[in-house]
């Protein structure tokens, strides 16, 4: 070193301090040309996460990551510092627990006096934190564009000089137009050509004074269509509050804002009750405000398929009167081939589409060239009318959707203006007449019969009331379908009609009853007036295309005799056909004092049955059955008794169709499995043999969803199992339409309890029905037993109902055995077991308890049980 360089250099001792205080701050490492590190101060071993033992010998290419030496730049840096070329940058390194680090590092390389590379020495910062913070705001702005173009809603960024600097990928979709055909324009002018200066003006000193403005208005899109759009522009401003950017934020409303502005001029019509001819007006109106290129139009199509004109303000008057009454069709303009087809039709040149051929020359003087027709629905799908928009220019398809959507608000509305005046004709129509017949209603009756009796009354003449209720009309609509059971309605009414005299009248009240008032008429005359609608009813009726023959029960009351009012007489006639129906079918009655002395018996008898329930004044016999081959009890049946204070016994015969009429067999069914249940769990703790017990049920009780937990519960709290109780049905259940019954029947079957078919043969027998139910048990009704002596058929009748059990795997009960010879032929044929009083009559529970002890003292043989019987 020569003597100026000396003089140029640092004492040694300042030299020093500068390397140490290098030394304090930076990574400092020195590595040999085979790339060995030989020297780390304390900040690169703990940048690097090292000891000085681990650090020795290190290899420099093991600090560095893989994706690095997989690449030839890597070899390349470290032969040009080898070659003495020094190098810098910002580089990746891994630490000795794997992760990575980064540093801004310098290295140069350490020549000796032969100019040779001797040494790499490296000094470096950790910048780590610094890189991790910048890696997580460019995947955070990355993510922000990466949401900026997911959205549906454009984004449109202008500069201070209102010139679009970006848009997101909303925008393209939203509008056509791609960044670089828009960069630079003015976003007003290119979306909003027609908004006057005044508010743009506006718009932009709002923005400089850094206020946000939100807007709603109608856009252009690349192709021309339009949409309605919410604007809200957000200023950015710069520290000293200038104007930098404007970003606003545009959203498609078009279809709400249809919604918001037609709807609310034509609901706010409808509900000031306006005529529906103005509210449509206000319709048309509304359309042509928001879309000044349309002229609206709206016309009715009747049930015959003829249009009306509605509305339609900007049509010449002279214009709707000629489409007055043309009848809709396949090639009938827009409006009535729109109808015809009950979808919408477009014709783009009115002058050459054959739909126009015929009623071109009405449209194009007024200078019409294209229309757009939609048809107007109602709730069922059917065409009531069309909406019509006119243009006076052809175009296509692509050039009207902002209008598609105008007219699908408008249909809805218009949709809902014809249904609401169609329901106030059918509200009319249905405050006096019955919807399925025509006849009139309860209300209408009433007020005519009214008049009727009034007159009757002032000239002194008789008048008859008939009640009118058809025998098994349940059975048909349930055979044969609800459709064709209003069709017989249908067809009883037209035969009502025919009897019916001038000054006659006819109604329905509901279901199958029906009511006429015969003015002028005395018991003689409503006699043959009946026998021939009765003749008329069973001879001429066809249903669902086979035909039929129809009776009916027919209670008459009499005016002035049996009442002098129409709800007098109307009741009396009810109570009279009740009569005639019990009676048998296809009879008539006339209401008499000793009815009407039946029916206030009835009512007492009712109430008092309410009490009895209510007081606890009802009880069980129980009647034994047998099993037949053995002698042994099979089980008890429990048959529910009344005695009334004052009354005395009164006959299950009575009361039980009674509790069905008023409701209470239910509660009555409840109360009898409760009893005999507990009882027989008392005759078992008394020590007495009884294997189950019997209970009969309504159908009305299996329409409860509840009771088989009731079932369930109530034997559990007698410590009764599921096989102890039989629970019985009556035939009557197969017609049971109700959605609960069958729901019922299986839950109850899934606890266990046994189900039986009590009377079989004599009601609605039906094997695809009784296949269906779960019985385990079939009950011979003792009518067919009664007659087993002395009738081949009966005894034909028990064998065939035995086989039909036994090839089901049922049990079958043969109820009713009061002799010797009808236990004798039960017992060839094979039943298995058999009740009857030949046993025992139905029992108190304390009779059958000494029954039960007489048996087990004496023998168990039937025939000596059944001579033993005292009752």
């Amino acid at each position: 070193m020569n003597e100026g360089s000396r003089h140029n250099q640092p004492p040694r001792t300042e030299r020093l301090s500068y390397l140490d205080a290098l030394d304090r701050v930076m990574a400092i490492a020195s590595f040999r040309v085979d790339g060995a590190l030989c020297h780390a101060n304390a900040n690169y071993l703990r940048m690097m996460g090292m000891t000085h033992e681990e650090a020795q010998g290190r290899l420099h290419s093991s600090l560095c990551t893989p994706a690095l030496l997989a690449t030839s730049r890597y070899h390349d840096i470290w032969a040009q510092l080898c070659a003495g070329t020094a190098y810098s940058g910002v580089v990746e390194r891994v630490r000795s627990d794997g992760r990575s680090c980064w540093m801004e590092a310098t290295y140069s390389p350490v020549l000796d006096a032969q100019g040779q590379v001797v040494e790499i020495l490296k000094i470096a910062t950790d910048i780590t934190a610094r890189r991790t913070q910048e890696q997580a705001q460019k995947a955070h702005l990355q993510r922000l564009s990466l949401i900026a173009d997911a959205t549906d809603t454009a984004v449109i960024m202008s500069d201070a000089s209102s010139r679009i600097v970006h848009v997101n990928g909303g925008f393209s979709r939203l509008f056509g137009w791609h960044a670089e055909e828009i960069l630079g324009q003015d976003p007003i002018t290119l979306l909003s050509p027609k908004l006057h200066d005044g508010f743009v003006q506006t718009y932009r000193a709002q923005l400089r004074g850094g206020l946000p403005v939100e807007r709603e208005e109608i856009v252009v899109t690349k192709t021309g269509r339009r949409y309605w759009i919410k604007v809200v522009s957000n200023p950015i401003l710069d520290d000293a509050g200038q104007l930098l950017f404007t970003v606003s934020m545009l959203t498609d409303i078009t279809r709400a804002k249809m919604h918001e502005a037609l709807q609310y001029r034509g609901l706010e019509a409808m509900a000031r009750e306006r005529p529906l001819s103005d509210v449509l007006e206000t319709i048309c109106k509304e359309v042509e405000r928001i879309a000044p290129e349309i002229t609206a139009s709206i016309l009715e199509v009747d049930a015959f398929g003829m249009m009306h004109p509605l509305a339609g303000a900007s049509l010449p008057a002279s214009y709707s009167q000629l489409l007055d009454g043309l009848s809709i069709g396949p090639q009938a303009g827009s409006c009535g081939t729109a109808a015809w087809r009950n979808q919408a039709v477009f014709v783009e040149d009115i002058a050459n589409d054959p739909l126009w051929t015929d009623y071109k020359h009405l449209a194009l003087p007024l200078g019409f060239r294209a229309c757009w027709s939609t048809p107007i629905q109602s709730s069922e799908g059917r065409a009531i009318g069309t909406v019509a928009f006119y243009y006076r220019q052809t175009c296509s398809k692509a050039w009207t959707e902002f209008h598609q959507q105008l007219a699908d608000v408008c249909v809805h509305l218009c949709a809902l203006a014809l249904e609401r005046e169609h329901a106030r004709s059918r509200i009319r129509q249905l405050a006096f007449y019955d919807g399925l017949t025509g006849l009139p209603n309860r209300s209408l009756l009433q007020a005519q019969a009214n008049q009727a009796i009034t007159l009757a009354a002032r000239d002194k003449q008789a008048l008859a009331v008939l009640f009118i209720d058809l025998d098994r009309f349940k059975p048909v609509n349930d055979s044969m379908g609800h459709p064709a059971g209003d069709e017989l309605l249908c067809n009883v009414a037209a035969c009502l009609l025919q009897a019916l005299g001038p000054s006659d009248m006819a109604g329905r009240l509901s279901g199958d009853e029906f009511v006429m008032v015969l003015s002028q008429t005395d018991a003689e005359q409503a006699t043959s007036t009946i026998e021939r609608l009765q003749e008329q009813l069973a001879n001429s009726l066809v249903v669902a295309g086979k035909p039929l023959a129809v009776s009916a029960s027919i209670g008459i009351a009499m005016f002035p005799e049996d009442g002098r009012d129409m709800d007098t007489l109307l009741q009396r006639a009810d109570m009279a056909m009740y009569q005639a129906k019990n009676a048998g079918r296809g009879l008539f009655s006339f209401f008499s004092d000793e009815m009407n002395r039946l029916a206030q018996e009835r009512r007492t008898l009712e109430t008092a049955l309410r009490d009895a329930l209510k007081n606890q004044e009802l009880h069980l016999h129980y009647q034994p059955q047998i099993e037949l081959a053995s002698g042994q009890l099979y089980g008890v049946e429990a048959l529910a008794r009344w005695t009334h204070p004052e009354l005395g016994p009164i006959s299950p015969a009575r009361f039980i169709p009674l509790a069905e009429e008023c409701g209470l067999i239910a509660d009555i069914g409840r109360w009898a499995l409760g009893e005999a249940c507990r009882q027989l769990a008392q005759w078992r703790t008394q020590g007495l043999r009884v294997p189950s017990v019997s209970v009969n049920l309504s159908p009305s009780s299996f329409h409860d969803l509840d009771l088989p937990d009731m079932v369930a519960q109530t034997l559990q709290r007698n410590a009764l199992l599921p096989q102890d109780l039989t629970l019985e049905l009556t035939e009557s259940i197969l017609l049971d339409t109700n959605p609960s019954t069958m729901k019922t029947i299986e839950a109850v079957h899934a606890h266990g309890v046994r189900l039986s078919m009590d009377d079989f043969g004599t009601g609605y027998s039906s094997l695809s029905y009784l296949r269906r139910l779960p019985v385990s048990e079939l009950k011979l009704d003792r009518s067919f037993v009664a007659d087993l002596e002395h009738n081949e058929s009966a005894r034909a009748l028990s064998n065939a109902i035995l086989g039909i059990g036994q090839s089901l795997h049922l049990t079958v009960v043969a109820e009713g055995v009061e002799t010797l010879a009808q236990r004798s032929m039960l017992g060839m044929q094979g039943y298995p077991v058999a009740q009857g009083f030949l046993f025992a009559h139905p029992l108190a529970p304390s009779e059958l308890t000494e029954w039960l002890l007489q048996q087990g003292q004496t023998t168990t043989e039937v025939e000596k049980v059944g001579h033993s019987s005292k009752l």
